[in-house]
């Protein structure tokens, strides 16, 4: 037997009726996956903000270096 698709169109008024019959446990598990795709969105959206071409390998390495060579010297003096 070959799995069927099929899609309801349903507002926001409806789908929040719906949600209000589910079970406990239910509502739970629903809550969880909404706030695991929020976290998810708010993730991705992070990480493409702080996205760029400005900085290369090499200049992230340099400046690394750099302050290791400061948290070295501050070591070395005390």
């Amino acid at each position: 037997m070959t799995p069927a698709n099929y899609q309801l169109y349903l507002n926001f008024e409806q789908i929040l009726a719906l949600v209000k019959q589910l079970p406990y446990p239910e509502k739970l598990q629903l809550s969880q996956e909404l706030e695991k795709e929020t976290l998810n969105n708010k993730l991705t959206a992070l990480l493409e903000s702080f996205k760029t071409d400005e900085l290369s390998l090499e200049t992230i390495e340099q400046e690394v270096e750099a302050v290791r060579s400061k948290i070295h010297a501050r070591n070395t003096t005390n």
